[in-house]
């Protein structure tokens, strides 16, 4: 029987040992700990809870129940980095600041070292607290177990109901690796090209029943808040008036070939649409990606070689 105390008392160790890592660089181990335990990747940086679920529930499902027990804030922020950040509906209930930083754990330190952060995440599954700058998967599994032994629910009932509260975003990330360099930079200048025309704005995209409103289209960039510093050309981003999200993001642009990430996000409120599959959901956007950046034709692939 998995006991609430039994939870709590262990992640509340572990916070305590491991900022305490953080100041004397030591080993440590946790003297008690949870009865049962959640599967963690093999460097115990990203945790998977029974079955998958993606950066936008796990993360906002974190936020809107931090307030129990050790996971409780103390009103700082949430972040996510811009392929899936936290969706308005928990920020506004929780009334605590939402940030959206390019990927990478150096900007989630920033804003944690400035008392602005309290809760982080990123597309890779990673999760993280202030008690350390990293991802932490250990303090994850524990935080994770922490809600569950406290509301006598399992994973699958609480994301339920809390689909139920704020709505779902679906999410996919489609990966294509060592792609032919040249055409993938030949694909992100022209779909630059269309999206900053003026008549882009405004204009309505359909696939079958389904039609979407572009509401703004931009290169993202971010202005650091602690320091200042300013990071550019971040992901071409398309936003439609519903809160649907399609994201292109360029790296690796070497001699081995590049890799081209392209991001679905959408955000449905109410039954019977929150409980259907990501894929079937995200199926009109993914064409409507598909078709703007000419994908197949640049690359020359029919496929993914990545679909998470």
């Amino acid at each position: 029987m998995l006991h609430h105390l039994d939870v709590v008392r262990a992640l509340r160790i572990y916070v305590k040992r491991t900022k305490e890592f953080r100041k004397t660089d030591t080993l440590f181990v946790i003297p008690e700990g949870p009865r049962r335990g959640l599967a963690a990747s093999k460097v115990t940086l990203s945790k998977w809870i029974r079955s998958l679920i993606t950066g936008v529930s796990r993360l906002r499902t974190l936020a809107a129940i931090s307030g129990y027990g050790p996971l409780h804030t103390g009103g700082r922020g949430f972040l996510g980095s811009p392929p899936w950040s936290l969706s308005p509906p928990v920020a506004k209930a929780t009334k605590i600041a939402l940030y959206e930083t390019p990927t990478g754990w150096k900007f989630f330190g920033n804003l944690m070292d400035a008392n602005k952060l309290s809760l982080c995440g990123e597309e890779s599954f990673g999760t993280g607290s202030d008690h350390i700058r990293e991802k932490d998967g250990l303090w994850a599994v524990l935080a994770w177990l922490s809600i569950i032994a406290t509301r006598k629910q399992s994973v699958e009932d609480i994301l339920k109901d809390h689909w139920q509260q704020y709505g779902r975003n679906f999410f996919t990330r489609y990966d294509y690796e060592e792609v032919d360099s040249e055409g993938a930079n030949t694909m992100m200048k022209d779909l630059e090209t269309l999206m900053f025309d003026r008549s882009f704005i405004g204009q309505k995209l359909s696939v079958g029943d389904k039609v979407y409103t572009v509401e703004k289209a931009d290169n993202f960039e971010y202005s650091d808040p602690v320091d200042g510093s300013i990071s550019r050309n971040q992901g071409l981003r398309l936003i439609f008036t519903d809160g649907s999200r399609i994201i292109f993001r360029l790296s690796g642009t070497g001699s081995a070939g590049a890799t081209i990430r392209l991001y679905i996000d959408s955000y449905e409120k109410g039954a019977p649409k929150i409980y259907e599959d990501p894929q079937d959901m995200l199926a009109p956007l993914i064409t409507i990606a598909l078709k703007l950046s000419k994908l197949q034709e640049r690359t020359g692939r029919t496929a993914p070689t990545v679909i998470t």
